[in-house]
């Protein structure tokens, strides 16, 4: 099977990560699409008054189960935007269409024509060097 899925547990500091634990205060199954956990929400707050200190996910979880609201609407927002970015996403050149595929070859015989008219359309910065390195080797 292979599929992961985790008991939440409380469990003493000095303990091993897969050792001896105090107690279940929940379930958490990353797959499972929507509210994907269950908590024991008055136990884990008598732990935390306790003194016991959740880590990042199972933080996240407490608050996605406080206020599961809030949570459906942040997960909507984040698959809207990646929606809006998979629309933005400029699409292959094989998905245009053809007509706009024939104008560069109608402009293509241009710049082969002279290549004297190209040369003085030389940049500013490109004479000023070559200028500079003529006197020099005067």
């Amino acid at each position: 099977m292979n599929r992961p899925y985790f008991k939440i547990v409380v469990t003493d500091k000095r303990s091993p990560r897969d050792g001896k634990f105090i107690e279940i205060v929940g379930t958490y199954d990353p797959k499972k699409p929507g509210l994907n956990s269950t908590l024991k929400l008055d136990r884990i707050e008598h732990w935390i008054s306790k003194g016991a200190q959740p880590s990042d996910t199972v933080r996240s979880l407490i608050k996605k189960n406080k206020n599961p609201e809030a949570a459906a609407k942040k997960a909507e927002a984040v698959a809207a935007k990646k929606a809006a970015a998979k629309a933005a996403k400029p699409q292959p050149p094989a998905a245009t269409e053809a007509a706009p595929a024939a104008e560069p070859t109608a402009a293509a015989p241009a710049p082969a024509e002279s290549t004297e008219a190209s040369a003085p359309a030389m940049p500013a910065a490109a004479a000023a060097t070559e200028g500079a390195s003529e006197e020099k080797s005067a």
